[in-house]
Formats: structure tokens, sequence, C-alpha cells
């Protein structure tokens, strides 16, 4: 059976800023992301940043998102998109990440910032890139997501002229759709071409 959950894990309520989510809230901070950047290519610096507060980022941490470094964060993303969350065979996606790791995840350290509490980072420094940060934070977060589920924990929507990306509710059957509008339209679909035919 579908299921569908709270694809970004965490409390409604949780504002913890740059770098500082839980695996589940970190995965869908990336969907979020991707799914808008996917829709606008060129999507505006504000309104990613918009996109980024809702996920818990401040406005002081956002001062430092400018027009280069939100162009190389939807760089970022795009790539995210294109190597880990349209693959859907785990070692692929298993390597996939284990580059984007190598290439901007540093050894693990906790960091105090911002006026924020404890948290662990896994980019180069507290002054990495948004770019950086994101790719090390999203990696770290699917790669978690993958060993603990055991597989690919996330997918594009099956339904037809829906391209939406999704994390995965949980354990459980495969999840195949990005919303139980787009599953419920494609069984009903699926549901008339059989009568059709039969």
């Amino acid at each position: 059976m579908e299921q569908y959950g709270d694809p970004h894990g965490g409390s409604p309520g949780l504002r913890p800023g740059r770098g500082h989510l839980p695996a589940g809230a970190a995965g869908g901070r990336l969907i979020d992301l991707a799914n808008a950047v996917r829709e606008d290519p060129a999507l505006p610096r504000d309104a990613m940043a918009a996109l980024l507060a809702r996920h818990g980022e401040t406005e002081r941490e956002l001062r430092g998102l400018t027009g280069g470094e939100a162009a190389a964060l939807r760089r970022a993303v795009a790539q995210l998109t294109e190597r880990v969350l349209t693959e859907t065979d785990t070692d692929r996606a298993a390597e996939a990440l284990n580059v984007l790791l190598e290439r901007c995840a540093a050894r693990p350290r906790l960091s105090r910032h911002g006026g924020h509490p404890w948290h662990l980072h896994v980019d180069r420094s507290d002054d990495a890139s948004w770019a950086d940060w994101f790719t090390a934070s999203a990696a770290l977060a699917l790669a978690r997501l993958l060993s603990e589920r055991g597989g690919v924990a996330w997918g594009e929507c099956a339904a037809p002229g829906c391209r939406r990306l999704f994390l995965g509710a949980g354990p459980g059957a495969p999840q195949r759709y990005c919303s139980r509008a787009c599953a419920t339209r494609s069984r009903v679909a699926e549901h008339r071409r059989r009568q059709r035919g039969g």
C-alpha cells in the first residue's frame, strides 16, 4: 500500500538553521528545492531564499546567499537531482553519494554559530559556500536514509505528466507516486484503460 507522510520529518515548528536538520528534514529540504529548480531552472535568488527560510534558515544566514551563491546552489541542486534523486538503482545511488561526499564533505564536526545550539556539520568549514554546504548536508541525509532503509528511499512520481520528486514515507511497499492525488489519478486511469480493453 502506498504511504504518504510528512516527507520532511521532524516537527513542523522546528527552525533549526543552516546545517542543523535531521536526515528526513534535510532530505525534505532537498526535495523541495529540487522540485522548485526543476520547475524553474532559473529560480530567482529571492524565491530560493524564501524556500530555505521555510526550512529553518534565518534571515541573518540568508544574507550570505548572494546572486552568485544562488546560481551555484541551483547548479548543485540540479546535479543532486540528475545523479542521485532520479537514480533507481541502490548501488549506483550509493556510488554517486560517495562521490559527492568525497568532493564536498569533511570529517564531521560539532559547530555552534549564529546563535544555534551545538549541531553536526559535514561541510568543510562554517564559511563553506552555500553549494558545498547544501551538497554535503543533502548527500549525508540521503546516505543515511539509504542505509537506514536498505535502498533508495526517494523517487520520481510515476503518474503520467508528473515529474515531481519525493521522499518515501518509510518502510513498507516502495512508493511510486508523490501524492495520494497522483496515485488515485493513475489508478483510475488504469482502471478505465482495462475497462476499455475488456
